[in-house]
């Protein structure tokens, strides 16, 4: 065998290098087919820009020239390749499962099945909103709290929930360095959730005086965690959740240096939790974002490297789960999964599909747990280190991103902190304009969310489960994606409840299938969204038989679904005809242009639907004047 030297050898050493300029040029040809005449060189590439939030811009090309600032080496400052040289090549990240079962019995048994099948830490919802503290005991019995880290997350019940787990350490004899986990303590978080007006000061004070503890006795135990999930669950940015997790995790240094602990044992004793999106590439970047931010603070701060890698939570978001279409969920939730573990989290927690529907029954916690598990162990995501490193795209994205992150980190900072810019309702006014931006993209249907608002299954059966125990209120808001389009089908449901049957739309599908099954499609699409049920002649239709077709549907509104051609032809007699069967509001689906849309305004049409429109105004419009209440 001939083994030739790589030294000088390329496979593409025979074809001249290819210039941006080149591409622009076939960009331009590209769009000039698409109707896009206007635009030319670096115009033409920034026509296929797509725009994210915080003024983050996706290119559709990166090159080397296009990279950030240097991300270093995985294990070494700033962290941004990851905080461990060896990643999590070794075993693996830390499959964390989420428990809040109000009954102690009903939790353990929970608990002992996801330890038997791969879950390999625990997350224990303690408190008004979960567990009781004095159930800790009885939950965690049969527990090797020796093997299996507990993390703790008890809001204001902190104090208690934490002191008896250290109690449970001593009671079990688990070893003083063997101990692992969090007691999750997190004042400025349960302060963002409950919008209490107290000081944070003392219950800082309790935190710091448990970070003490953990030195002394449990040093494998961190006290403090650094939850940004209020901040995304309450609608904001990926880079505002950054930057309120940073002023978040500076107050807490502040804190427990002044308690008296050193600066490496302070970074030693918080865990960072994030949130973890299906959009896949921008969680990568907001994770190793984060890692690189935080060694920024940890440096000027003067912490040693041994304790300046950020230690990262992950959880699937809660904002992007739907109650519609739940199954879907699983979806979401492993591309969330995947994002999460190729950015270098260390522990991931995946939400159960059923989360946003009350307390997850057994199959849906197992769904939950074998999500890592294949990634892990079929997938083998984890014996990559950094596995996105190098991409000229995802350095671009994690250098922007971060920058943006910062600079909210530096607002919070110039408002006097993160707990001022809480109590001032700076952080809340923030997020909400976020939110209101997001809500349009939402109801235009930029951002599709499948099962909802795209492809909604309106004889699907509902998925019973357990009411999950009220969470912290008071606070920042929690949003979901689909709320808008939820209170319409909800809706639908009492209509249907109430009356037999769901609110009907009439589809006048005019000539052929060719000609009409695009925006038929569309259009029925679009009024299920909203609960609206769809119905429609199976024949092509003229005036005459829609107008016949319309007052057997049941339908009280009617939309006209075909293309412009037969649109000119026959859009103003049908319409006028079904105006005249009673139709209460005629719909058109296109968008015609400005002549013809007046002419078919005189023959009785009233509304036009089409992409790029706000789908819940016209839906809530629609159920409006058909008396659903």
């Amino acid at each position: 065998m001939t083994v030739l030297p790589d030294e000088g050898f390329s496979l593409a050493a025979e074809f001249p290098d290819a210039t941006r300029e080149q591409w622009q040029h076939l960009v331009e040809g590209v769009l000039r087919k698409a109707g896009t005449t206007d635009v030319s060189g670096s115009a033409a590439e920034d026509a296929l820009a797509t725009r994210l939030q915080d003024g983050l811009t996706t290119r559709p090309l990166h090159t080397a020239d296009d990279t950030g600032a240097e991300p270093g080496l995985p294990g070494f400052p700033p962290y941004v390749r990851g905080g461990r040289a060896e990643g999590t090549a070794v075993s693996g990240w830390d499959v964390r499962q989420r428990h809040a079962h109000p009954d102690p019995r009903r939790t353990n048994e929970a608990v002992l099945a996801d330890l038997e099948n791969g879950v390999t830490s625990l997350w224990l919802g303690v408190g008004v909103h979960g567990l009781p503290a004095g159930g800790l005991a009885t939950a965690l019995d049969g527990v090797y709290l020796d093997l299996a880290p507990v993390v703790l997350d008890a809001g204001a019940d902190t104090e208690a929930a934490a002191r008896e787990l250290l109690r449970l350490y001593d009671e079990r004899d688990v070893p003083r360095t063997a101990a692992a986990g969090s007691l999750g303590a997190d004042p400025l978080g349960t302060l963002a959730r409950t919008g209490t007006d107290a000081d944070p000061a003392p219950h800082l004070a309790v935190a710091a005086d448990l970070a003490a503890r953990c030195l002394r006795e449990r040093p494998g135990v961190r006290a403090l965690t650094v939850d940004a999930l209020p901040y995304h669950e309450a609608g904001g940015s990926a880079a505002q959740e950054l930057g309120a997790s940073l002023a978040t995790g500076v107050a807490y240094l502040r804190a427990l240096t002044d308690h008296g602990l050193t600066v490496e044992a302070a970074c030693a004793q918080l865990e960072f939790r994030y949130a973890a999106t299906a959009d896949q590439f921008l969680t990568i970047a907001k994770f190793r974002a984060a890692r690189r931010l935080w060694a920024r603070v940890t440096e000027v701060s003067g912490a040693g490297a041994a304790n300046a890698a950020q230690r990262q939570h992950a959880v699937t978001s809660s904002v992007m789960m739907t109650r519609r279409d739940p199954w879907v969920n699983m979806l979401r939730t492993t591309v969330a999964c995947l994002g999460a573990g190729v950015g270098g989290a260390d522990s991931v927690t995946v939400l159960p599909f059923d989360e946003a529907l009350g307390l997850p029954d057994a199959f849906a916690r197992r769904i939950a747990r074998n999500t890592s598990a294949v990634l892990l162990e079929e997938s083998h995501l984890a014996r990559v280190i950094d596995p996105a490193g190098g991409s000229w795209y995802v350095e671009r994205l994690t250098d922007d991103l971060a920058r943006a992150a910062w600079a909210f980190f530096q607002e919070l900072e110039r408002a006097g902190g993160q707990a001022a810019a809480l109590r001032s309702g700076l952080v809340a006014e923030r997020l909400a304009a976020t939110w209101r931006q997001r809500t349009e993209d939402l109801a235009t249907r930029r951002e599709p969310v499948t099962g909802v608002s795209e492809f909604p299954n309106l004889g699907e059966q509902p998925v019973p489960r357990d009411p999950a125990p009220a969470a912290p209120s008071g606070g920042l808001p929690r949003v979901r994606r689909d709320e808008s389009y939820e209170a319409l089908r909800a809706r639908s449901d009492a209509h249907l409840a109430a009356t037999g049957a769901r609110p009907r739309v009439f589809l006048a599908a005019l000539g052929p299938a060719a000609a009409h099954t695009g925006r038929a499609g569309f259009a029925a699409n679009l009024f299920q969204a909203g609960g609206i049920e769809p119905v429609h002649d199976p024949v092509s239709v003229d005036a005459a038989t829609a107008a016949e077709a319309f007052a057997r549907s049941g339908a009280t509104v009617a939309c006209l679904c075909s293309s412009d051609k037969l649109y000119a032809e026959q859009a103003e007699a049908v319409a006028a005809a079904l105006k005249a069967a009673g139709a209460q509001r005629v719909f058109l689906a296109g968008r015609p242009d400005t002549g013809q849309r007046e002419a078919y305004e005189r023959a009785g049409v009233d509304e036009f639907v089409f992409a790029g429109g706000d789908a819940v105004a016209v839906l809530t419009s629609v159920l409006d004047r058909m008396g659903v209440a």
